[in-house]
């Protein structure tokens, strides 16, 4: 994926960086973590992560990031929650698809025609006088099991860059993934609810009594669902305070402003989930040697979001279409 590396990392969002501040990143074999100091700020799962003892072993994946923190250092993010082994912090994977003959999903691990997984760290990004910011690239497949001897065929070949600053007392994360279709057959992607693009599950205590959306329409968990969106907010508590999660959408991603899946109050008890999906509206496919990119920015800030504030980051990030 020696494109990936040219892509632009858009950072900062206009605001100062705290070079006193500085950020580390470590690799061992099982994960990428970047820390402020002694405060955690995510961890890259390379190796496998188990699911709980009471959960099927199939639900054990790589290729995500958990946790993800606030500046405070505390978890926002949370994996293999009762209600959906399969959601795992911060992750994508394709849900609905058609592929020649089959019908792989690579998000519903329990369905065992497809995953998602961790396949080699492309490079590592350390600080420098010039960049302040840390990070990382890796390669990921997302694989199928086709036909009725359950032929491993990798499908979409990822590279994932990943960049970390700390601006104006906040983490603030490039996320941008490529994906190159290396099979010999067409990619279908009929328009669904969710799957596709970045995905965010919140900590397990996260609920409808303490927590909530924000897009930029200015909607939340009772009406968001489906809508369309240049950036979504998520708060809820920590041992430390209120924790936001913003995540920004750039222009060029695929039909923006982008449509997301939340869920209401109804869904587990209002638990915080939240995907965008390229395809919820319109079918796509992504054709033999064809590449396509998706490009975030999620910025993790303490208290609750500031509406006008995320709107200034976005435009600093996208532009003011």
């Amino acid at each position: 994926m020696k494109s990936l590396c040219a892509l632009p990392v858009l950072l900062s969002l206009g605001c100062p960086v705290l070079l006193g501040d500085a950020l580390q990143v470590t690799e061992t074999d099982a994960a990428i973590t970047i820390t402020r100091g002694d405060v955690p700020v995510l961890t890259y799962h390379k190796a496998e992560v188990a699911p709980p003892p009471q959960a099927d072993p199939i639900y054990k994946r790589s290729g995500f990031i958990h946790p993800l923190c606030a500046p405070s250092g505390e978890a926002v993010t949370g994996i293999h929650p009762a209600d959906h082994f399969h959601h795992l912090g911060l992750w994508h994977a394709w849900v609905k698809t058609k592929h020649g003959k089959d019908a792989p999903d690579f998000w519903n691990l329990k369905a065992k025609t497809g995953r998602v997984r961790f396949a080699k760290t492309i490079g590592i990004h350390k600080s420098s006088t010039e960049d302040p910011a840390v990070g990382f690239t890796v390669e990921q497949e997302q694989v199928a099991y086709k036909g009725e001897d359950r032929k491993e065929t990798v499908v979409l070949r990822e590279g994932l860059q990943v960049k970390v600053e700390y601006a104006d007392g906040q983490n603030v994360v490039s996320y941008i993934l490529e994906q190159k279709n290396v099979s010999e057959e067409s990619l279908v992607l009929p328009a669904y609810r969710y799957g596709g693009g970045l995905a965010y599950r919140a900590p397990h205590d996260w609920d409808k009594t303490n927590s909530d959306y924000l897009t930029s329409e200015g909607l939340d968990r009772t009406n968001s669902h489906a809508t369309r969106a240049k950036w979504v907010a998520m708060w809820g508590p920590t041992k430390k305070g209120n924790a936001t999660v913003s995540v920004l959408m750039h222009p060029k991603n695929r039909d923006f402003p982008q449509r997301i899946r939340t869920w209401p109050p109804s869904s587990n008890n209002g638990a915080i989930f939240f995907n965008v999906v390229p395809a919820q509206e319109k079918a796509w496919e992504i054709k033999p040697g064809e590449r396509v990119v998706e490009t975030y920015i999620l910025v993790i800030s303490n208290g609750k979001p500031d509406k006008e504030k995320i709107e200034g980051q976005w435009k600093a990030f996208g532009g003011a279409k």
